[in-house]
């Protein structure tokens, strides 16, 4: 078979993707059933809780590349080792398949030491075959760093189509909410929490809801703040929160919290992108947030220093001004722009990969 038949070949079938992780709403939303040239190949089961997907593993690659065209990771490979991804990416050449990388994290938000993540990506941005991110500016830092060139590609929305832009409920006075989690390593809580505090304070009427999961209150949790967690208590005794401590959200109840709000607050010290940004924005909540990463280049926030209370009670003001959120039609129309675009890289990349093959053989070329 020469180059041009097989060319011809592969573009005329649908491309099959191997997302890593497949079970995630980035990773559902940026496919489209208007877009029907693209098979999505399942994600094998775990082999346990919280293991990194089997589709990282080489041996894995090598006994199912005849499964899959493009692998496409996104995250989840954290705690994959430098050679163990560089043996990932062997096999993947190894067996004449694909590689796409979607640069969502230059600094990983689970991680204080960022320097065993960068090493990871030292490894992953060069060899991929082709590189998506998410804001012009993610895409000029990989740029910087890695000398490659991103294809620049939005974060699809989150919230089921039939609750995007939606009315959200009156308020007799402003709420704003600012939800710990489990104290995730990039939360700036205690600082946070404090200048907030003092900020809505200063707001009439204004209400601070503060949440956290149980289990981080917990002294035998392995991120438990003891110092925030008497604050906390103390604060919501004082009145000067509303402290709802739980289990974590299911979907349902996290779109019904985020609608309960006129400000959410994203307290990050260090990150890059946010896909709780993207879930306000379909529910039309104002988003609050610190001066990290590239969040302002995905949609309209007020980014603030959250250790001074002025600056917190100057964005927090323009916040309940109110800002323009999603619309249904907008967001399904951005959808099929973004599927269509990871159609074309994977056609793109494919063909790259297979124009590797050579009479006599197999050789893929990078």
């Amino acid at each position: 078979m020469t180059a041009v038949e097989i060319n011809e070949a592969t573009t005329a079938r649908a491309v099959r993707v191997l997302h890593v992780p497949g079970g995630h709403g980035y990773v559902a939303n940026v496919q489209d059933a208007r877009v029907p040239d693209v098979t999505v190949v399942p994600e094998p089961a775990p082999s346990g809780v919280w293991a990194p997907s089997r589709a990282l593993d080489a041996a894995w690659v090598v006994g199912h590349a005849e499964e899959f065209d493009v692998l496409h990771l996104h995250f989840g490979f954290e705690s994959r080792t430098p050679a163990q991804l560089q043996d990932l990416v062997d096999a993947l050449r190894g067996t004449g398949k694909a590689l796409v990388l979607t640069v969502h994290d230059l600094e990983n938000p689970h991680l204080l030491d960022q320097s065993g993540y960068h090493r990871l990506l030292d490894v992953l941005v060069p060899a991929a075959d082709g590189v998506l991110t998410l804001t012009p500016g993610a895409a000029q830092a990989v740029q910087d760093r890695w000398g490659r060139t991103p294809v620049v590609v939005p974060h699809p929305h989150l919230a089921p189509p039939e609750r995007i832009g939606t009315p959200r409920p009156a308020h007799p006075a402003p709420v704003v909410g600012l939800h710990l989690k489990s104290l995730r390593a990039n939360l700036l809580a205690l600082p946070a929490v404090r200048t907030l505090a003092d900020a809505v304070a200063r707001v009439p009427g204004a209400r601070l809801r503060v949440d956290v999961h149980d289990e981080a209150l917990r002294p035998d949790f392995p991120r438990h703040d003891a110092e925030l967690t008497a604050w906390l208590r103390a604060a919501a005794e004082q009145g000067r929160i509303d402290l709802r401590v739980h289990g974590r959200f299911d979907d349902e109840e996290l779109l019904d919290y985020l609608l309960d709000l006129d400000v959410s607050v994203v307290a990050y010290g260090h990150g890059t992108h946010s896909g709780w940004l993207e879930l306000c924005h379909d529910l039309g909540v104002a988003v609050l947030a610190g001066r990290a990463g590239f969040l302002a280049e995905q949609h309209p926030l007020e980014q603030v220093d959250l250790h001074d209370v002025e600056s917190v009670l100057t964005g927090l003001r323009r916040a309940l001004a109110g800002v323009p959120g999603a619309t249904a039609a907008g967001r399904s129309a951005q959808r099929l722009e973004i599927a269509r675009a990871h159609r074309d890289l994977y056609r793109a990349v494919r063909e790259r990969v297979t124009s590797g093959v050579v009479e006599g053989g197999v050789g893929v070329t990078r």
